[in-house]
């Protein structure tokens, strides 16, 4: 009879979600993910398989929160346009910090079936969210009518891509947030 589970599981993710943002799926060792997730090697193949399902475990368990947290700010204040300023705002404070549904984008594109899968899921949910978003801003004046809001919403996705491309390589908060300002402005 298998011994149950001596650890939590999601924590364990967590840690894998740190190596991975940090070092990318090449660069980061089983020793790494080990240390960083507090099981042994035997824990890790016993409850991940191997190390690609491991990874993809990690994306989607942070991309779904990354997701949940970027719809929560899109529903945050009294009007649409205040929840898109929100998710916008919140992508510039947390720009500086790896984001490992970007890098999973930057070090695999679409040459994996799974990736592919797990990202293109995450990304559909979060352009209807914002679609939506943009629709209630269009009918409550806020945004351009003539604005296509499923267009509009993949422009606001390569910007959150954009602006926390820029934070890890350095900019400045300010820089960021004009970024966000401008992507802001383009909607009116």
């Amino acid at each position: 009879m298998a011994r149950p589970r001596e650890f939590d599981t999601d924590a364990a993710l967590d840690g894998a979600i740190n190596v991975f943002s940090g070092h990318g799926y090449e660069g980061s060792s089983a020793q790494m993910l080990v240390d960083a997730m507090g099981i042994g090697r035997q824990s890790l193949y016993a409850a991940f398989g191997d190390k690609w399902q491991l990874y993809c475990a990690a994306v989607r368990r942070y991309g779904m929160g990354e997701c949940a947290a970027h719809i929560d700010a899109l529903r945050s204040g009294p009007r649409a346009i205040d929840g898109i300023g929100a998710m916008l705002r919140r992508v510039v404070k947390t720009a500086d910090r790896p984001c490992l549904g970007v890098g999973s984008i930057y070090e695999f594109g679409v040459s994996e079936p799974d990736l592919q899968e797990i990202n293109g899921l995450l990304a559909k949910s979060l352009r209807v969210a914002i679609a939506a978003r943009i629709r209630d801003a269009q009918r409550e004046g806020d945004v351009a009518a003539g604005l296509d809001p499923e267009a509009t919403s993949e422009f606001l996705i390569a910007n959150i891509a954009g602006i926390r491309v820029a934070g890890r390589g350095g900019a400045a908060r300010a820089a960021l947030a004009r970024l966000s300002d401008m992507a802001m402005r383009a909607l009116r």
